[in-house]
């Protein structure tokens, strides 16, 4: 079993608590329904950044609602670079699956499809 990375983003419309938790649920649970055997057992972190407009909440503490309690999570700010996609929040998790990375389905929502047009129509 190697780790392997899943990447996603999506966008919010307004910095609120609850913006940020539904997004970061929404994005979660796509990633859950791409990647079917993904298992919080499999889990060896979760890597969360939001773009510096973000500052509500921590969307970790999303995953801890679906029941992430025992993975290790960290929250960060992307670095703010000129006109780059603004009400953002990224996530990469690193699983622990026999899968090759060409079987991963990576997840970008919203506005956010424009950071990886390859990879949003997975």
């Amino acid at each position: 079993m190697q780790t392997r990375g899943i990447r996603g983003a999506i966008t919010i419309s307004a910095d609120t608590k609850e913006n940020v938790l539904s997004a970061t649920h929404e994005l979660l649970d796509a990633i859950l329904v791409a990647n079917p055997n993904l298992r919080g057992n499999d889990i060896a972190s979760a890597f969360f950044t939001t773009t510096e407009d973000v500052t509500s909440a921590y969307p970790a503490l999303a995953a801890r609602q679906i029941g992430w309690d025992l993975v290790p999570m960290l929250c960060a700010r992307e670095i703010p670079v000129p006109e780059s996609l603004a009400m953002c929040i990224r996530v990469l998790i690193h699983w622990n699956t026999g899968l090759s990375q060409k079987e991963i389905k990576h997840i970008y929502l919203r506005d956010a499809k424009v950071l990886r047009p390859d990879l949003a129509n997975n």
